[in-house]
């Protein structure tokens, strides 16, 4: 009996001997791990910062960590959407709408405990009547918690020049974040204040799995109008959710699938192209443009996916017969140039219905046409799986 119970006692300490140096094993392996994930972050030099007066903050210049968001480097200025060579190639009004910094966003990493933020505006109009500064002309900060984005602060502008804390009392250790620009103004110049002898960081490489972003080309909606904060424009919402980049082409009142647009969208090597501009043309221009349009960016790239989306569902269009017409011709005819175009032989082409955009209750806008944040909350819902079909295929 006592030499079977020796027997098992000796069995029972190998045991524990084992998983010991198996827990053991892995610890230096997730140490390790950690440690090849740090050295990949590339620091900034606090030497680049200019000190606060008081001594209090580092500033760094946003450019020295890049931006994401932006479809090209070669740029009139550096927070524009397009190319320096758009202008006078795309519309005035096109031009002057890709000056704002809708979709750009400075994605780092700190061990910061309290993070603030300079930005300079291109215009002195900080607000609209149906939307505010905060969504406007502020920012907008996010920090990574696990596989989850959570909102952790924001920058509130009061002029054309702005200093604000975004916000203090973080947990110890390093932490990502992801900083949004304005949606309806330009930037000319952003600053990221740390207090002396915190580290600054470029966020690490997205993995090549999730390396490509998704461009979005449309209206206002696409925009970001009329979200309360930059990062409640549904594109940065399906950003955050997807764990991709987006490159966000919106002009208010302007995305009319113009053929220099799509020239410039087929020089990106994205994993989505999203055409939802329905609103702002009307059905017959609908019918005569959107096949040419997506037949030249199919043969610029015969890969990648494009999503088709149909007019929002108006909300007054629940009630009053003749808002209802209006956008159920348009998306009468996006509905025929999708199935021509699928008759013809088109591949990787996905549809998303308007009325599952916005939901019927009428409460999802600020004017009936323009979603507040849960109007783009839904809108993100109703994108997300068809987005998650096109990169599973």
């Amino acid at each position: 009996m006592h030499f079977y119970a020796g027997l098992e006692r000796n069995r029972l300490q190998n045991i524990i001997r084992m998983l010991v140096l198996f827990v053991g094993c892995c610890s230096v392996m997730a140490f390790s791990v950690a440690q090849e994930t740090v050295s990949d972050i590339e620091h900034l030099d606090p030497n680049m910062a200019t000190q606060s007066p008081e001594g209090d903050w580092l500033w760094y210049d946003a450019l020295s960590l890049g931006l994401e968001g932006q479809g090209w480097t070669e740029l009139k200025e550096p927070y524009d959407r397009l190319p320096a060579k758009a202008e006078g190639v795309v519309r005035d009004a096109v031009w002057s709408l890709s000056r704002h910094s809708a979709g750009l966003a400075v994605h780092f990493v700190s061990d910061a405990q309290k993070i603030s933020a300079r930005w300079t505006l291109r215009s002195k109009n900080l607000a609209m009547p149906h939307m505010p500064a905060t969504g406007v002309s502020g920012l907008d900060l996010y920090v990574r918690d696990g596989a989850v984005w959570r909102w952790i602060g924001a920058g509130r502008p009061d002029a054309q020049s702005n200093e604000k804390e975004l916000v203090k009392a973080l947990p110890k250790g390093q932490h990502e974040f992801l900083l949004y620009l304005p949606l309806y103004n330009g930037v000319t110049r952003l600053e990221i204040g740390v207090p002396p002898r915190s580290m600054l960081a470029k966020a690490p490489a997205r993995p090549a799995s999730h390396a490509k972003p998704i461009c979005f080309y449309g209206t206002s909606i696409t925009h970001g109008g009329c979200a309360s904060r930059p990062g409640m424009a549904y594109p940065a919402i399906l950003g955050r959710w997807l764990q991709r980049e987006c490159i966000n082409i919106g002009f208010s009142g302007n995305g009319k699938l113009e053929p220099e647009l799509g020239e410039l969208l087929a020089e990106l090597d994205v994993a989505a192209y999203v055409l939802d501009c329905a609103p702002n043309l009307d059905p017959e221009q609908l019918k005569a443009r959107i096949e040419p349009f997506i037949e030249a960016l199919r043969k610029a790239r015969p890969d990648t996916p494009i999503v088709l989306v149909e007019n929002i569902s108006y909300q007054a269009g629940y009630f009053i017969r003749r808002a209802r017409k209006s956008y159920e011709r348009k998306n009468k005819e996006t509905r025929a140039a999708y199935e021509r175009l699928v008759d013809k032989g088109v591949p990787g082409l996905y549809y998303l219905a308007g009325e599952k955009l916005l939901g019927n209750d009428g409460e999802a806008t600020v004017d009936g046409t323009h979603p507040t944040d849960l109007g783009f909350i839904r809108m993100a819902e109703a994108f997300a799986p068809v987005l998650k079909a096109c990169f599973e295929e």
